[in-house]
C-alpha cells in the first residue's frame, strides 16, 4: 500500500511539474532578449573613483554634527539621536528615502575634538573619531571600541566599504537568509553543494527562489543591508541606505560592495533590543495587525473552486480545529490576471465571503504585479496602464515584456507615486466583495527565465519619483512599493479595520505595510531547522511577522516532520500551513490519527496564546521589538547564547526549543542564566547551562521564564499564569482592545513581589477599553498553596488555582518548589 501511495505521488508530482513546462518557449525567448537588451544598452560608468579619500584638509562643525573635508571626498555626520548617528560619503546621489520613516529628529549636544591624529565628534552616548586617512572608530560612553571602519573606496558606479571584525564578533540580519543565524559561520558551497572554507558572499539581490529552495541558498526574496554586531565589548547595528545591488562578506573584515548609489548608512549603539528599536524608529514600526491574523491560516495552490474552499472550512469546524483566514492562491483567478476572480468557479463571491465571515473565517486572495500584455476587452487594466504611461520601459521607450503566470506581462513602475495611487484603486471592488486581505506574490518582480536573473533586465527605466533610474536601484524596493499602494488602499477604503498584507518581497521599511512568509522552501529536516534561522533573522532586520510554509512547500514530509514543523509554527507570528500544487494536499487532518490529535492539541493552544501575541504585537508597534527572539536577546552578554540556533524566545517569557530530528524524543537545551519552568510540567531547572529535556512525539519543550504572568484565553475566561521571580519584583503586560480598528485600548500592568513572607501580585489598569473578559483565574506554578488573600480577604483555592475576579492585590502564603 505503502509503495502505491509513492507512486501517486511520484504521478501527481510529475503531472503537476508539466505545468511549468507550458512557460518554457517564452521564458527561453525572454532570456535570450534580456541578454541582447543588456548588452545593447550596457550603461557607462557614472563617475571617477578612487581607493581612498585623500587626506583630511579641514573640519567645519554643524548643528548635531560635522562635515569632514578630504581631497577626493566629503563626509557629513549627523546625531539623529545621542547613540544613534548617519553617516553620508560623497560624492554620490542621494538615495530616495523609501526606507525612511522618520526625519524630525531633535538637535543633539555633539562636541568636537581636534588631535594631530584624528578628530573625534561625540555625543553623551556615541563618539565617531575621524582619522586623516578617512578611517573611522565608533566608541560608547565608556570609550569601548565597538566598530573600526577602514578608509573607504569609491568606484565609478558604487562604493566599497569595510570594517575591521573582532575575532569573537558575530553578525545577524542581513534581511532573509537561508543560512546560519550567525552569518559569520557560513560558507560558499561548490557546484556539487559541498562546503568549502570561503566565507559566504551574501547578495543584495530579491530572488526569486523558482518554486523550491533548500539551506545555503542566496539570494532570497527580501534583502536587506542591515546587520548587527555582537562582541564582548558591546553590540551595534548599521543600516546602508542603498538599494542597489551588492555583496557582504564576513571574514576578518567585513565587506559591503555596492554596485551603484551613495554611501550613507546609519549607526547606533546599545543591546539588541535597543538598537533594534532605534532602527525601527528611523524606517517604522509595524502596525497592530487585526487580531484574527495571529490564528492560523489555511491554504494551498488547489483551491480552484468555491465548493473546495467550501469543504475545507466545514471539514476544519467539524474537527474541532480553530481557523481564521483560507489563502487562494493564483487558480482563483481569471486566466492567472491580476485583480480577477474566477466568476465560474467562485459564482457567489461577496456571499461566499458572508458566509465564511460568519464562521469566523476570512478569505485572502493573492495577487501578482505583472499585467497581461494584451488590448482585448477583457484586460482594462493594460489599457488604463497605457494610458497613464505607468508600465516599466527601456531605454528606447519600448515596454518591457515578461513571461509570468498570465503570460507575457507588462510591469507597473511603482516608483512613480501616480502608478502607486493608480494600482491603489485597483484593491477596491474585491474589498466591496469582502476579501479580507491580499497575498502579494512574484513582486521580487519575478518572471520566468532559462538562465540568468530571474527579473527585469538591469537597463530597464524607473521614473524613481521624478528624478530618474534603472532597475539596479529600483529592483530591490519594487516589493516594497507594492506593498505600500495596497496598504494605502485599503487604509482608505476600510478606515474601521487593519489592513493585513503578506508580501513575498520587500526591502527596509516593510515592516510599516506587510507582513512575509519565507517562500518555497524544500521539505527537509534541514530546512525545518533552517526555518528558525530565517525567521529570527528577518526579525532582527526589522520584520516582525513572518513565518513557514508548515511542513514546506515543495514535497510531501513525513507525518512526523509535518507534525514537528506545525509545533514550532504555533509559535512564530504567521502560522500557515502552504504547498505546491504538484504534491499532496496539506492540512492538519492529511496524516489521520494520532497525528491529528497533536495537531489539534497545538492549534487550541496557539488560540489559548492569543492574549500573550496580541501583547507582543502592540509592544511591537511600541517598541520595534520583534515577537519572535534570539536566545541571546535575553542576556547578550552571555557568549554561549550567540551561536544557539536550535531554539529562539517569544517575547521574554518563553523560550522553545523545536524537535529537528527524526525519531528525536529527547533534546538539549542551553539555558540562559536564571530560573526556567518547564510550560508542560512546572519542572524547574535553575542554576544549569544545559539540560537534557524530553520531546515525545505529542510535545516540544517549552520554558517559561521566572517572573512572568503568562496571560491566556479560554472562552471569555482571562487565566493568569504565575511564575514567581526568583528575587525581588517583575512585571508583565496586556494589551487589549475591540480586535481591529483604531478605537479605545487598554494596558493591564501585572507586578510580582516575591519576599520571605510569600508572593503578592498587583494590577494596575490603564486605558478606556472596556475590561472583556467575563471571569478572571490566576494559576500559581512554583509554590505550593497554603493560603490566598484578594483585596486582603482571604478566599479558598483548588489545585493551584484560584478564582478571583478582578483585583488590585492577590497575595500567596507557600513554600517555593
Amino acid at each position: 500500500m505503502s509503495s502505491f501511495k509513492e507512486l501517486k505521488k511520484q504521478i501527481r508530482f510529475f503531472i503537476g511539474s508539466l505545468f511549468y513546462l507550458t512557460f518554457a518557449p517564452k521564458a527561453w525567448l525572454y532570456s535570450r532578449q534580456r541578454d541582447w537588451l543588456e548588452k545593447k544598452y550596457q550603461m557607462p560608468p557614472t563617475g571617477e573613483g578612487f581607493d581612498r579619500p585623500g587626506k583630511l584638509l579641514r573640519t567645519e562643525p554643524k548643528e548635531s554634527g560635522a562635515n569632514f573635508y578630504f581631497e577626493q571626498a566629503e563626509l557629513e555626520i549627523s546625531f539623529l539621536a545621542e547613540d544613534f548617528v548617519r553617516i553620508d560619503w560623497k560624492p554620490g546621489i542621494p538615495p530616495i528615502p523609501y526606507a525612511i520613516a522618520r526625519t524630525d529628529w531633535e538637535p543633539v549636544q555633539t562636541h568636537l575634538e581636534e588631535t594631530a591624529e584624528r578628530t573625534t565628534l561625540s555625543s553623551s552616548a556615541l563618539k565617531v573619531s575621524v582619522s586623516e586617512d578617512g578611517s573611522l572608530t565608533m566608541c560608547d560612553a565608556e570609550g569601548n571600541i565597538l566598530r573600526q571602519e577602514l578608509p573607504p573606496q569609491k568606484k565609478p558606479d558604487g562604493w566599497l566599504h569595510k570594517a575591521q571584525l573582532r575575532q569573537d564578533e558575530h553578525i545577524y540580519g542581513l534581511g532573509e537568509r537561508a543560512n546560519r543565524l550567525n552569518l559569520r559561520l557560513a560558507r560558499e558551497t561548490t557546484e556539487k553543494g559541498e562546503l568549502t572554507d570561503k566565507p559566504k558572499a551574501f547578495r543584495m539581490w530579491n530572488y526569486d527562489a523558482a518554486g523550491k529552495y533548500g539551506p545555503g541558498s542566496d539570494p532570497m526574496y527580501i534583502c536587506i543591508p542591515i546587520y548587527l554586531g555582537l562582541h564582548q565589548q558591546g553590540s551595534y547595528l548599521i543600516f546602508y541606505e542603498n538599494s542597489f545591488e551588492a555583496r557582504f562578506t564576513f571574514a576578518d573584515v567585513a565587506t559591503a560592495d555596492f554596485d551603484g548609489g551613495a554611501l550613507r548608512y546609519y549607526f547606533t549603539v546599545g543591546s539588541p533590543a535597543q538598537v533594534l528599536s532605534r532602527y525601527t524608529e528611523l524606517t517604522g514600526r509595524a502596525p497592530l495587525p487585526p487580531r484574527w491574523a495571529l490564528g492560523y491560516h489555511q491554504s494551498r495552490w488547489g483551491y480552484r473552486t468555491e465548493q473546495a474552499v467550501r469543504e475545507t472550512a466545514q471539514e476544519f469546524k467539524a474537527l474541532d480545529l480553530p481557523l481564521s483566514a483560507i489563502h487562494m492562491d493564483i487558480d482563483v483567478q481569471t486566466g492567472y490576471r491580476a485583480f480577477t476572480i474566477d466568476p465560474d468557479r467562485f459564482p457567489r463571491i461577496a456571499t461566499f465571503t458572508q458566509e465564511l465571515l460568519e464562521q469566523g473565517v476570512r478569505f485572502i486572495t493573492i495577487l501578482n504585479p505583472g499585467i497581461k500584455y494584451s488590448r482585448n476587452k477583457e484586460n482594462n487594466l493594460f489599457l488604463e496602464g497605457r494610458i497613464l504611461d505607468g508600465f516599466c520601459k527601456l531605454p528606447n521607450g519600448k515596454l518591457v515584456i515578461g513571461p509570468v503566470w498570465p503570460g507575457n506581462c507588462v510591469f507597473p513602475d511603482f516608483t512613480n507615486p501616480k502608478v502607486r495611487k493608480w494600482w491603489s484603486r485597483q484593491y477596491e471592488y474585491l474589498l466591496d466583495v469582502g476579501i479580507a486581505g491580499f497575498w502579494h506574490d512574484m513582486n521580487e518582480p519575478a518572471v520566468f527565465i532559462l538562465w540568468g536573473d530571474r527579473s527585469l533586465p538591469k537597463v530597464t527605466q524607473h521614473m524613481m519619483e521624478g528624478r530618474g533610474g534603472d532597475h539596479r536601484e529600483a529592483h530591490n524596493v519594487y516589493g516594497l512599493l507594492q506593498a505600500e499602494a495596497a496598504y494605502q488602499s485599503l487604509c482608505s477604503y476600510r478606515p474601521d479595520q487593519r489592513p493585513f498584507i503578506v508580501s513575498r518581497a520587500g526591502w527596509a521599511g516593510l515592516q510599516r505595510y506587510a507582513w512575509t512568509w519565507t517562500g518555497d522552501i524544500e521539505c527537509t529536516w534541514e530546512a525545518l531547522r533552517q526555518t528558525i534561522a530565517t525567521v529570527v533573522g528577518l526579525g532582527l532586520s526589522g520584520i516582525p511577522y513572518s513565518g513557514p510554509d508548515i511542513g514546506g512547500f515543495q514535497g510531501n514530509p513525513s507525518a512526523e516532520l509535518y507534525l514537528r514543523w506545525f509545533q514550532v509554527s504555533t509559535f512564530l507570528t504567521f502560522y500557515r500551513s502552504h504547498c505546491s500544487n504538484n504534491v499532496e494536499y496539506r492540512a492538519p487532518w492529511t496524516y489521520g490519527e494520532p497525528y491529528l490529535s497533536m495537531i489539534r492539541d497545538f492549534l487550541h493552544l496557539r488560540y489559548r496564546l492569543l492574549p500573550y501575541f496580541y501583547t507582543l504585537s502592540w509592544e511591537a508597534t511600541q517598541k520595534g521589538y520583534p515577537p519572535v527572539r534570539p536566545v541571546f536577546w535575553l542576556d547578550s552578554n552571555d557568549s554561549r547564547l550567540w551561536d544557539v540556533e536550535d531554539a529562539f524566545c517569544l517575547g521574554d517569557a518563553l523560550m522553545v526549543c523545536p524537535v529537528l530530528e527524526d525519531g528525536a524524543r529527547q533534546r538539549q537545551i542551553t539555558l540562559p542564566k536564571g530560573r526556567w519552568y518547564n510550560f508542560w510540567n512546572d519542572v524547574v531547572f535553575e542554576k544549569v547551562q544545559q539540560v537534557n529535556i524530553d520531546a515525545h512525539l505529542e510535545q516540544i519543550p517549552l520554558l517559561v521564564r521566572a517572573g512572568t504572568v503568562l496571560p491566556m484565553e479560554e472562552g471569555n475566561k482571562l487565566i493568569l499564569h504565575v511564575y514567581p521571580p526568583t528575587e525581588g519584583t517583575s512585571e508583565s503586560f496586556l494589551y487589549s482592545d475591540a480586535k481591529d480598528g483604531y478605537g479605545d485600548s487598554r494596558i493591564d500592568k501585572f507586578r510580582l513581589v516575591q519576599d520571605e513572607n510569600g508572593l503578592e501580585i498587583t494590577w494596575e489598569e490603564e486605558g478606556n477599553y472596556p475590561f472583556s473578559y467575563g471571569n478572571v483565574e490566576v494559576h500559581l506554578h512554583g509554590m505550593k498553596l497554603q493560603q490566598v488573600w484578594v483585596d486582603g480577604n482571604e478566599v479558598s483555592f483548588e489545585s493551584q488555582q484560584v478564582e478571583v475576579g478582578r483585583f488590585q492585590k492577590v497575595r500567596f502564603q507557600g513554600e517555593i518548589v
